[in-house]
């Protein structure tokens, strides 16, 4: 029987002859749970449909798997419903064997990447046949449920997120969660029952003081609702804090949802009238949205009872983004545009699409095979942290980066000369771990050369690749060694704006090559002191250098002295 939703497209449509063809296609093969093969194209399709990605890419899902699994070929395909679709079907088709990381060829996944950079429908069907595999992963054997599960948490879910699906990443990682982590799920839901009604019994004594504050100020209101944290979200953050629940503030959050962006802001403004915000806890993801374009205004305040709630501020838009990120993008530009053909391989304008741009010219980066696939894992796959560079553009880098990380995601030369960090103002050393919204600025030395040292901390595979060019091109002879010794200076200085840019301009015309520097200022404010490690200098040079170092203005004394690290 033809579902409601196939049945409401016009007769015309490219979908219904999809159907027909796909289920003639698929009449005598049944899935593992004895359904019909069918059902799950029915199901792909269907999350398509949902997602508004146009009746050509429902179509394509409705085919996904005629080539992989009948006896038609694409070029019955392309015969049939054209080359767009027969393009997306083959694009699909590819990414069948993708298979990661334990049976992943490095072949296999360039083809995933080149694949989905080329159109992102190909990516977004792929994720609705995900969505369905793992509704149904039961009927796999325990062996094969545990590694599909490990490669949507890898690599399905987290794409998602980058696509600003945040919905759809969500719910891959909460069915990827307990075959994974079996015993952890089990404790987390026996724990969490009691907690979960709790809040949510609270959050609904809250929605009607918030609904009468804001229609008194006569603000455009469009429905407030509650979310519940995901299991693996709270999982994973329960981690951080020694699974204690009660640190838990976000358990149920709040979801304000407006009209207009300046409705967003009054309504913020309105319930800090009403209850005191808690401090530090402000995101404003409108001025500033993360660069999947997740758009939002958070605020946690102390409400009714001094409890503490987390409430969310967004449009109607910013909602349906955060539900289906580029694809209500699309969607979006369907409504706008009357011939309704808009270019899936190239959305220049959208923040959460620049990565797209990396990972297409990445991926040619990396010959090793072992390279490639760790890299993929950290550059593209793990969790995310988004700092700043001083002119505020927003830097994607993984947890646990380094400002040498930074440096190298800036260009390759900031990388090889860093010699110092920045982080919010203060000095911080080079292996310092940066945190979501830092804003870091790289102090460099001209003519500087990365130090093997670095590869101990640095976290991202591009910055490793690139210091180990530099140490291999003979031309970049470390004068810092593991093992070996080195000077350290001790410089005691008037503090100032701009000493230590003289500092380290002074090294560079003397072509001494700094390995270490960090600053100290005492509690007053008045005097620092610099550290430098430097390789072995020869008297002479020393001389000469202590010199330079007195006549920066600032200076009080030098000191140095040979140490090993």
């Amino acid at each position: 029987m033809t579902p409601v939703w196939v049945e409401k497209l016009p007769k015309e449509s490219i979908v219904h002859k999809a159907y027909d063809f796909a289920e003639e296609a698929h009449k005598n093969e049944k899935r593992l749970d004895g359904e019909p093969y069918f059902s799950h194209c029915l199901a792909v399709a269907k999350s398509v449909f949902d997602w508004n990605l146009g009746e050509t890419a429902v179509a394509a899902a409705l085919l996904h798997d005629v080539v992989e699994d009948t006896s038609y070929s694409l070029k019955d395909i392309e015969k049939t419903f054209g080359p767009e679709i027969a393009s997306l079907v083959n694009g699909l088709t590819k990414l069948t064997s993708v298979s990661y990381p334990q049976n992943a060829d490095t072949e296999t996944l360039r083809r995933f990447i080149i694949s989905f950079t080329k159109d992102l429908r190909v990516l977004i069907i792929k994720l609705a046949d995900r969505l369905h595999n793992m509704e149904t992963l039961k009927a796999l054997p325990p062996e094969r449920q545990k590694r599909f599960a490990e490669e949507t948490i890898e690599i399905y879910a987290p794409l998602a997120y980058r696509l600003g699906m945040q919905k759809l990443s969500g719910d891959l990682e909460d069915l990827a969660f307990p075959y994974i982590y079996p015993e952890e799920y089990a404790w987390l839901k026996g724990e969490i029952g009691a907690n979960y009604v709790e809040r949510q019994e609270y959050s609904q004594k809250v929605v009607p003081i918030i609904e009468k504050a804001l229609k008194g100020q006569n603000i455009n209101l469009i429905k407030i609702d509650s979310r519940a944290k995901r299991y693996y979200s709270l999982y994973k953050k329960l981690i951080r804090y020694n699974m204690d629940l009660s640190r838990i503030y976000d358990l149920v959050a709040l979801r304000v949802i407006v009209k207009t962006i300046g409705d967003c802001y009054a309504a913020l403004g309105v319930v800090h009238q009403i209850w005191q915000p808690v401090p530090n806890r402000f995101k404003d993801y409108i001025a500033r949205p993360k660069p999947n374009g997740y758009r939002s205004l958070h605020t946690t305040v102390f409400g009714p009872e001094n409890k503490i709630v987390e409430i969310q501020i967004r449009t109607e838009e910013m909602h349906q983004e955060d539900e289906l990120g580029i694809a209500a993008h699309w969607a979006y530009q369907q409504v706008r545009n009357t011939d309704k053909k808009q270019n899936w391989t190239g959305i220049k304008n959208a923040n959460e699409m620049t990565w797209m741009e990396q990972l297409r010219n990445w991926q040619n980066s990396f010959g090793n095979e072992k390279d490639f696939l760790e890299s993929l894992k950290v550059d593209f796959f793990k969790d995310r942290i988004f700092v700043l560079t001083p002119e505020n553009d927003i830097i994607d880098l993984p947890t646990g980066a380094t400002p040498v990380d930074f440096a190298y995601r800036i260009h390759s030369d900031i990388g090889d000369e860093c010699v110092g960090a920045k982080v919010n103002g203060k000095i911080e050393t080079l292996d310092y771990e940066l945190q979501t919204r830092d804003v870091i600025e790289i102090i460099t030395q001209k003519n500087k050369k990365p130090s093997e040292d670095w590869l101990r901390f640095v976290k991202t595979p591009l910055a490793r690749k690139q210091i180990k060019e530099a140490l291999n091109a003979g031309n970049r002879r470390l004068k810092k060694k593991i093992t070996g010794q080195q000077m350290e200076m001790e410089i005691i200085n008037s503090d100032r704006p701009g000493y230590l840019k003289d500092v380290t301009a002074a090294f560079g015309e003397m072509k001494i090559n700094i390995s270490y520097l960090q600053s100290h200022t005492d509690q007053r404010g008045a005097l620092s002191k610099v550290v430098v490690r430097i390789g072995i200098l020869s008297t002479e040079k020393i001389q000469k250098l202590l010199v330079r170092l007195k006549k920066i203005v600032g200076t009080r004394e030098v000191n140095y002295k040979i140490s090993r690290p």
